[in-house]
């Protein structure tokens, strides 16, 4: 029986695919705080729910425009 486990957190590289951005546009958008994350050592993750509230921020704001 094989298990899958659900990633608690993401790699910026797994956002980028996840988004459907390059990971260049992933670090920018986590280096101006539109895209939250925290530092784990030497490496950066960000929570699913993170992620959750990046998409419905742009949503609103294009809502909004």
């Amino acid at each position: 029986m094989t298990r899958h486990l659900t990633p608690r957190w993401y790699s910026p590289a797994e956002v980028a695919l996840l988004l459907g951005f390059g990971l260049s546009k992933v670090k920018m958008k986590i280096a101006t705080g539109e895209l939250r994350s925290i530092k784990d050592g030497k490496y950066r993750r960000i929570l699913p729910e993170w992620v959750d509230d990046y998409i419905r921020d742009q949503v609103e704001r294009q809502e909004a425009a």
